[in-house]
């Protein structure tokens, strides 16, 4: 629980009635602040996901070329959308060796098939965000890069 929760929830210090005024007053707040603290944290996913595809590619670009390509950094997208492929096989492999009827691992399966859909849809649209790899400046930024977000 945050602190300004806690003084919201402080200042209710006796027994209200449901309908009055200030208990409508402190649920509004109560709501302003878990409605903020859940954007904080969408924020915080969308960041965290956005510095891991940052690291995959820093991770995974060719050491002695600088500033790159359009040939070569689409050839290090398909790359990004593939880095899934090879679990997604070890899965289905484990479904063909055993006779259940029930899948095993449904879940990861799932969310490996449902983010390759979206990343390939937003490639074939309106293209997956990089970094800037094509800037000579900017490439051995990335390369230089310990990982830290903030």
């Amino acid at each position: 629980m945050s602190m300004s929760m806690k003084k919201v929830l402080a200042s209710a210090k006796k027994v209200m009635h449901p309908n009055s005024r200030k208990s409508i007053a402190i649920t509004k707040k109560t709501k302003r602040i878990t409605n903020r603290e859940k954007l904080k944290l969408g924020n915080a996913m969308k960041q965290n996901l956005i510095g891991e595809k940052m690291l995959w590619i820093q991770e995974n670009m060719l050491p002695d070329v600088c500033p790159y390509t359009p040939q070569l950094a689409d050839e290090l997208v398909k790359k990004y959308m593939a880095r899934n492929d090879e679990e997604l096989e070890q899965i289905s492999i484990k479904h063909s060796i055993g006779g259940r009827k029930n899948r095993q691992h449904a879940s990861r399966e799932d969310i490996l098939r449902m983010t390759k859909k979206n990343e390939e849809a937003e490639y074939d649209t309106c293209g997956i965000e990089i970094p800037d790899i094509f800037n000579p400046a900017q490439c051995e930024m990335l390369r230089k890069w310990d990982g830290e977000l903030s």
